[in-house]
């Protein structure tokens, strides 16, 4: 074969290796971004739909985000800057103010990725990187709304809510422990299988008299054993070591499940009752609603937890922290819009009936976790469940308590 023959072969197949490398960079050029998804600006629902419900109709637009458009741009302002990315040569960034409005969006409803993606014209895989951030930011800059009190005046005004308005005093919070069902993360086996037949996260948290939490711990699979869970919570270590910082003869409330103790108080569990000890089981109960009503405001109000989540763990317990932060900054930034009056238990100060709130209407997947602790208690923890038992019949007896409890005067 001559010289020319070759070197007229080798520029031939040179021509189409680079006519198909041509071909594979433009392939992979228009697989880049899907012409639908790159008229986002135009027709999203940034700035289509939400946009026209924020200067038209303000109960609709809150029905979406879950806050009226003050506070999204609060919000926004606030984490902008933990969020926002620079625009390259190969493509636009997305806007921190579409990334916010996807995040609320997928917490609201529970919307899926895919849902999200042709309403917002974001992919899903673009969805699913930037959540985890955005989640993130949120939890961080709304921090200061989820703590526990740090001085006795904080401490006081949660004592005085639970007084006037459950009846009960000396008492700076109820605790309850939920599961958070999720969906089977790949490669886990059992470990987030609970006694409920579920896969699970556990959140176990501490409210105040006004339905916002003042301590959450999340993250324990739903394996994990019940008492463990409160067992190595920080609020735990606290009480038993008395740093929480409560004041002094102040207690914790809680159900069956936890343990017994002289900061921490819960129901007698003997049959045989006597009527001390069924008034103040019915009075803890009574003061105890707050926690029920404040998870299942929790899940009316952001229903991605109506359903098992479909996320890693990591994730979900970023879902989660971010998810009880809006609901203490919005309870306590706009109270009655947030949570309307009907929303939650309401209770007939005449006869003591409870009208059911609007969330018991609504899915509510979060599960109870059973026991959470030994009932070994000591003589002094009987003390004090014993004075309050003599201090709702003898010194502060509501006039319905004895027919809620079969007692008749």
């Amino acid at each position: 074969m001559s010289e020319a023959v070759v070197r007229a072969g080798v520029i031939v197949i040179s021509h189409l290796l680079r006519q198909e490398l041509e071909n594979k960079k433009y392939k992979k050029k228009r697989l880049w971004i899907r012409s639908w998804i790159s008229r986002r600006e135009k027709f999203g629902a940034s700035s289509t739909l939400l946009k026209e419900l924020k200067d038209e109709d303000a109960v609709a637009y809150r029905n979406i985000l879950r806050m009226n458009g003050a506070q999204f741009d609060t919000l926004l302002q606030m984490i902008d800057g933990l969020i926002k990315k620079k625009d390259t040569q190969m493509r636009m960034a997305i806007p921190s103010k579409i990334k916010l409005e996807i995040t609320l969006r997928y917490l609201a409803p529970g919307d899926s990725f895919k849902s999200l993606q042709y309403l917002f014209r974001v992919s899903e895989c673009t969805i699913s990187v930037f959540l985890p951030d955005v989640l993130t930011a949120i939890s961080q800059v709304l921090e200061p709304f989820i703590k526990v009190p740090a001085t006795a005046d904080e401490w006081g005004k949660i004592k005085d809510t639970f007084f006037h308005r459950w009846n009960f005093p000396m008492c700076c919070g109820a605790i309850d422990g939920k599961h958070v069902i999720i969906k089977r993360p790949p490669g886990s086996g059992s470990s987030f299988y609970n006694y409920k037949k579920t896969f699970s996260i556990i959140l176990f948290a501490m409210v105040d008299g006004d339905y916002c939490f003042t301590y959450i711990d999340i993250g324990a699979n739903g394996r994990a054993s019940d008492s463990a869970v409160f067992r190595d919570s920080t609020l735990n270590i606290a009480l038993e070591n008395n740093t929480l910082g409560i004041p002094e003869k102040c207690v914790i409330i809680g159900d069956g499940a936890f343990p017994f103790r002289t900061n921490l108080l819960k129901p007698y569990s003997k049959t045989a009752l006597n009527n001390y000890e069924m008034i103040f089981n019915y009075r803890l109960s009574r003061a105890r609603r707050v926690v029920e009503n404040a998870f299942g405001i929790l899940v009316w109000r952001f229903r991605i937890f109506s359903k098992p989540i479909d996320l890693q763990p990591k994730t979900i317990d970023k879902v989660i922290y971010a998810a009880c932060s809006l609901h203490n900054w919005l309870r306590k930034t706009t109270p009655n819009s947030y949570i309307p009056s009907q929303a939650v238990d309401q209770e007939d100060f005449n006869n003591g009936n409870i009208i059911p709130g609007e969330w018991r209407k609504h899915v509510n997947n979060l599960e109870a976790v059973n026991r959470m602790g030994s009932n070994n208690y000591k003589r002094t923890a009987e003390d004090v469940r014993s004075s309050l038992a003599k201090y709702f019949i003898e010194e502060n007896p509501l006039p319905w308590q004895w027919e809620k409890v079969g007692i008749t005067i």
